[in-house]
């Protein structure tokens, strides 16, 4: 499949052992990883997952996500296609991106300070970020809000004199919950008078300022995401310096859509790799298992969902590469529609492949003895996350509808 795509001989190898470095270390690691969270401190570092960081170091695969290669702050320096070939084997295992530091929020955030921060933002937050040292998160929704816009949102970023004054209340901080969280992107309203989209500013907000309260996990579907975890925070006069604002006041919008997009692209394609995994589930558990004098897998419904499954998956991952392709050809502006586009279309596909699978596997699907369920857990929220489904297809039909108007 990738053959039809402009990958280059380097990014070919570099998915060669990843695949390799998944079925060596990866998955044999995940029942390890599964009980030393239910046994230990939920909310500290895995001692499991800090054994696989030392081996993703090691194996050349590092920030894999940073697409730039510069200086000092070096990345893999793939395109977005390329590196989408990587995230889908990544995605097919909950605990695949973070051995090699690619772990949503902390990709889009470090790309964030890489583009719009400064060199003291790079130095101070960067790199220990890239060199896997901290982790951090993005404080964007808020609870007293419809977030899905988010000219709707209340926290104030107010000047004073040397100083930003922060208050407000942010949710769905994915990683908060991490002791190791040391850095926020908050994004809140500097001028409320201004033009609608130059109303919103980021700002960078050392997770240890005094003000900053974090009041409580919040669970998904039941589960809790431990030890990284989702957090409704609190901002009570947390003050911090003006040279921490990013760009400047109202640049909050213009920085988000440059955020986004790529994390569009990567929650697309670990979607892909999620229904992969999930669809050998249903195919293994269907030719192992019988029900009513033949095999499951010999059932007419269980083949119409195998093969629904294979259609929807096939079709998700050539829309995913084909918006990846236009994001290095054209810009991610002109490919606003084949980003909105994928955006529905994984997320949604992958929630009906896993509750497909869950299906076959019967009793067993819905429990905690096999991923399903949380990965169906995980898989509900990305109609969610970084953006509702309605709000995309409203941009794919404005954008459809353009060509019409005289």
């Amino acid at each position: 499949m990738y053959d039809h795509f402009p990958i280059s001989d380097r990014a070919k190898r570099m998915r060669e052992t990843l695949l390799k470095f998944m079925d060596d270390h990866i998955y044999p690691a995940e029942t390890t990883y599964k009980q030393q969270v239910a046994e230990g401190d939920r909310w500290q570092p895995v001692p499991i997952m800090e054994e696989l960081k030392a081996k993703g170091r090691e194996s050349g695969l590092w920030n894999m996500f940073l697409t730039h290669d510069a200086g000092e702050y070096k990345g893999a320096g793939l395109t977005n296609l390329e590196y989408g070939t990587l995230c889908e084997i990544m995605g097919r295992s909950s605990i695949g991106s973070e051995p090699f530091n690619c772990s949503a929020p902390d990709t889009g955030n470090m790309e964030t300070i890489f583009m719009y921060g400064t060199e003291e933002h790079k130095a101070t937050w960067l790199k220990p970020l890239l060199d896997g040292e901290i982790r951090s998160c993005f404080a964007m929704t808020e609870p007293g809000v419809a977030s899905s816009d988010a000219t709707n949102i209340e926290t104030r970023i107010v000047r004073d004199g040397d100083d930003y004054v922060i208050n407000g209340r942010k949710w769905w901080s994915s990683g908060a919950m991490d002791p190791r969280c040391k850095i926020a992107i908050l994004m809140g309203k500097t001028d409320p008078e201004a033009e609608t989209y130059r109303q919103q500013s980021m700002i960078l907000v050392p997770f240890d300022t005094p003000g900053v309260k974090v009041i409580r996990p919040l669970s998904v579907i039941g589960y809790d995401h431990a030890p990284h975890g989702h957090a409704e925070v609190e901002y009570t006069d947390v003050r911090v310096p003006a040279s921490n604002i990013l760009l400047g006041e109202g640049r909050g919008f213009e920085i988000a859509q440059g955020r986004l997009g790529p994390g569009r692209i990567h929650h697309a394609m670990r979607s892909v790799g999620q229904a992969e995994r999930a669809l050998e589930m249903m195919c293994e558990r269907a030719m192992g298992r019988s029900a009513f004098g033949k095999r499951i897998a010999d059932m007419g419904v269980t083949k119409h969902w195998i093969a629904e499954s294979r259609m929807e998956i096939e079709q998700a991952r050539l829309l995913v590469l084909h918006a990846a392709y236009m994001m290095d050809t054209v810009g991610n502006k002109t490919a606003r529609k084949e980003i909105a586009m994928i955006k529905v279309v994984a997320a949604n596909m992958v929630q009906r492949v896993i509750d497909r699978a869950m299906q076959v596997h019967g009793a067993a699907g819905v429990s905690q003895d096999t991923s399903l369920a949380s990965a169906f857990a995980n898989a509900r929220t990305m109609r969610l996350v970084d953006g509702p489904d309605e709000v995309h297809r409203e941009t794919v039909a404005k954008l459809e509808l353009k060509q019409y108007r005289n």
